[in-house]
C-alpha cells in the first residue's frame, strides 16, 4: 500500500528511538503496564509517534486493565486493519493509515463502550497533544 509518508528503513532508524523503531516499524510490543500513556487522563489528541497523524481523541480512551492505553474508537479513516495470525493467535493489527506504522491491535471486547471495541495501543506508538486551556 502506498502511504502519504514513506521513508527508507535508514530514515526511520535515524528518526526513531530503538524502542520506537522496534514497535512502530517491526510490529513489536512494549511490556504491559510500562507505557507512558497507560493511565494518562490528560485531555487532548493522540497522534502517531512516527508521522504525527491524528489517531485518537482522549474522550475515547478508557481503562480496560490490559496494560496498554485503550480506546474504543479512532478518528475516522486514520487506521489501517490487517489480519494478524502470528503467535498462534487470530487478531486484527492496527496501523497508522498515513505512514503504515504498527500501533497495536483491536479486539471486540470493549464491553461497556459505545462501539464494543478495544483498541489496545502501544504508548511508544503515540504522542499526546494536550488540549489547550
Amino acid at each position: 500500500m502506498a502511504y502519504n509518508v514513506e521513508k527508507t528503513d535508514a530514515q526511520w532508524r535515524e528518526e526513531l528511538s530503538a524502542e520506537e523503531y522496534q514497535v512502530l516499524r517491526k510490529a513489536g510490543t512494549e511490556r504491559a503496564f510500562t507505557g507512558e500513556y497507560t493511565d494518562t487522563e490528560t485531555t487532548g489528541v493522540y497522534r502517531c509517534k512516527a508521522c504525527q497523524a491524528k489517531l485518537f481523541e482522549s474522550d475515547t480512551k478508557f481503562h480496560s486493565g490490559c496494560g496498554w492505553p485503550s480506546f474504543y474508537q479512532p478518528i475516522s479513516d486514520t487506521i489501517e486493519y490487517i489480519d494478524d495470525n502470528s503467535h498462534g493467535m487470530r487478531r486484527t493489527e492496527v496501523r497508522c493509515a498515513n505512514c503504515g506504522s504498527h500501533l497495536g491491535h483491536v479486539f471486540p471486547d470493549g464491553y461497556g463502550t459505545p462501539t464494543g471495541d478495544r483498541y489496545c495501543i502501544n504508548s511508544v506508538s503515540l504522542s499526546l497533544e494536550p488540549k489547550e486551556g
